[in-house]
């Protein structure tokens, strides 16, 4: 999405919901939580307020919301995030130039049933991981875990040789980018946050590897 009046309509749909705007700093792997509290109706400007006791610190960070059933994306990026005057939790800020809005699936997905823990497993900076896989397709995975286990799984993160368990006796190695990182609440488990990645780097032998393990998963009557 480039066009100026559509990110404007974007945005003006994300103030009048309230819903919330996780931004993700490139310098720090903390999320801050914030809301659009108002667009400007004729410029290219709109307000952030951040929620009560957030930082943003300086330099480039990526916007996530929600718009409907779409994820819409943008990065923004400042040497300091002037607030208005006495309202110091108020950031007026600029139209991004683009926004990528994620409404659809690429590759049909794959969900793994209830009382089946599949675990995705990797190293980041020296760290261990272990977390559980909800969804996977030919684009990617889908993972959750609580949010003291997503310590820095920020947007735009690069996994790699993460260990996936995809099925049955059915296991590979492959690098992921996150995409995605949301924060829910589960009934049974609490706060939740969600992690979405996608393939990177797939070989044509990891593709066909891949296709494979989808088909004998489909084919297999614990999964849908």
């Amino acid at each position: 999405m480039t066009d100026e009046h559509d990110i404007g309509d974007a945005l003006t749909f994300l103030a009048e919901t309230g819903e919330p705007i996780s931004v993700y700093p490139a310098s720090a792997t903390n999320v801050v939580m914030a809301r659009i509290k108002n667009v400007h109706p004729e410029n290219p400007y709109f307000e952030l307020e951040l929620n009560e006791g957030e930082f943003l610190p300086p330099g480039e960070a990526t916007f996530v919301g929600w718009l409907r059933s779409a994820k819409i994306q943008f990065k923004l990026s400042s040497l300091e995030w002037a607030s208005k005057p006495n309202e110091p939790t108020i950031i007026p800020l600029e139209f991004p130039t683009k926004c990528l809005v994620l409404n659809r699936r690429a590759s049909a997905r794959l969900e793994t049933p209830l009382g089946v823990y599949n675990m995705a497993s990797f190293v980041l900076n020296g760290k261990p991981y272990e977390l559980q896989v909800y969804d996977f397709s030919a684009g990617g995975v889908g993972m959750r875990a609580s949010p003291r286990d997503a310590v820095g799984l920020h947007v735009g993160r690069k996994l790699q040789r993460v260990r996936l368990e995809l099925g049955p006796d059915s296991v590979m190695i492959a690098d992921l980018e996150v995409r995605l990182s949301r924060t829910f609440r589960s009934f049974l488990l609490g706060e939740q946050v969600q992690i979405g990645c996608q393939f990177i780097n797939l070989s044509p032998m990891m593709q066909d590897e891949l296709k494979r393990l989808l088909d004998n998963v489909n084919a297999n009557k614990h999964y849908r």
